[in-house]
């Protein structure tokens, strides 16, 4: 049984105790969740990895993402990146690979790590297809099927599956006169193109069950992908964006169903003043399924720094209920990241999460904690709070100041020190403390 259908029955699992000790939630609280699907444990049987809950009154969940392309396929610099990701604090990872030995690599990052790994299945499918058939549109239907049963025994987490994509919303994207920025998954556009060019409709759409059926054996988190999201801020909540999610958003609830754990893919270019829109249509059409927001990226004249756009949107998104961030790195838009932008990307993905959860979950404790140790010059405190210690260590080791309880910034001007003791006896008295 699944972790759905367990919790369904009552039975609270020792996943489901570790991730209300995690959490610092209420265990029969995370188990009814997970039984009503507004929860869902990526944990497949076949592979021991880190227990880790996503869903709704939890902490906003941080993927990264890694993996080859045609053009660099470097097995080992994949692994060092998978590496950095689950050091610098990413909860989940999923490797993209389409370059190399696609099965070799997803192994080696698997040995390598703790983290539930997810994969995007399309993608080792059509590359596969590519090397044997000499087409992406010549892939064999059949050939789905087996990557999909051989990820999920390899122990893979959670797969992100386009099964949103129809004839349907194919038709829907060029009434609206396709899109200013063209369609950017990868899964999507290859699923588009095999269909147009097979005349035939979406297996994974087509034969939903199956695909419920072949995760479900294995206990494989259902992230329905999305495939047609926008790639440009004026493509964003656009018709068939949406024609999409509500697809989803109704898979979602089948697959729940019949026993399999699920979660919806929402846009990853999308202006400020729309985030809370996407997510509250996600919650309302699913059922309340955890949202796994791609970015979002809140501008597209950012290259270099797209991970600051995305940590922008990110933030928000959590704040409005996204459950599940995929991390951006600086080298989006411009190549394949290397390990120093996986860093980047996941210590930024966390920062906005982390705001985000101040109010979603009210939690503000922290920084409460944070304050305190700033006014009273405690630096050993303030390493110890902060999201990126090692990086704040850094750089005031860089920068000694002549009195070591001050820094640089301000020297002999330092307000604090300024004030320090003055204000003991208010404090002491039921002051902030």
């Amino acid at each position: 049984m699944t972790q759905l259908e367990k919790a369904k029955r009552g039975v609270t699992t020792e996943e489901v105790k570790k991730v209300a000790l995690e959490e610092g939630v209420d265990v029969e609280t995370v188990r009814s969740r997970v039984a009503a699907g507004k929860i869902v444990i990526p944990a497949n049987k076949n592979r021991k990895s880190k227990i880790v809950g996503i869903g709704k009154g939890l902490r906003t969940k941080i993927n990264a993402s890694i993996g080859t392309s045609t053009d660099i396929a470097d097995i080992l610099m994949e692994v060092e990146k998978a590496k950095v990701a689950e050091q610098h604090g990413a909860d989940t990872l999923m490797d993209l690979s389409v370059g190399g030995d696609v099965r070799g690599i997803r192994r080696a990052i698997m040995e390598a790590i703790n983290l539930p790994i997810g994969t995007v299945p399309l993608y080792e499918a059509f590359a596969i297809a590519i090397e044997k058939y000499g087409a992406a549109v010549d892939m064999p239907e059949e050939l789905l099927w087996d990557v999909l049963e051989t990820q999920c025994e390899e122990g893979v987490a959670f797969m992100a599956i386009h099964c949103g994509i129809n004839l349907m919303t194919i038709e829907r994207l060029k009434k609206q006169g396709y899109r200013y920025g063209g369609l950017v998954s990868k899964g999507g556009s290859y699923l588009t193109a095999w269909m147009l060019h097979n005349n035939k409709e979406n297996p994974l759409y087509e034969k939903f069950d199956r695909v419920v059926e072949i995760l479900k054996k294995h206990d494989v988190v259902l992230s329905l992908g999305n495939g047609f999201r926008a790639g440009a801020i004026h493509d964003s909540t656009d018709r068939v964006q949406i024609q999409e999610l509500i697809i989803n958003c109704e898979l979602a609830e089948i697959g729940r169903n019949m026993g399999c754990q699920t979660m919806v893919e929402g846009p990853g270019h999308i202006p400020i003043d729309e985030i809370e829109a996407n997510v509250l249509l996600e919650k309302k059409m699913s059922g309340g399924s955890p949202f796994y927001m791609l970015g979002p990226i809140t501008t597209d004249i950012a290259p270099g720094y797209d991970h600051i756009t995305s940590a922008i949107g990110a933030a928000l998104s959590s704040a409005y209920g996204a459950d599940f961030i995929c991390y951006v790195t600086p080298a989006e838009h411009l190549g394949l990241p290397f390990p120093e932008d996986v860093k980047q990307g996941v210590i930024t993905a966390r920062i906005a999460a982390y705001i985000g959860d101040m109010v979603k979950l009210k939690k503000r404790d922290r920084d409460k904690e944070m304050s305190i140790a700033r006014r009273d010059l405690d630096w050993h405190k303030q390493f110890e709070l902060a999201i990126a210690k090692d990086e704040a260590v850094r750089i005031r080791s860089e920068r000694q100041p002549s009195a070591e309880d001050s820094c640089t910034m301000c020297g002999q001007f330092c307000a604090s020190r300024i004030l320090k003791g003055m204000f003991d006896n208010e404090i002491r008295n039921g002051g902030k403390c």
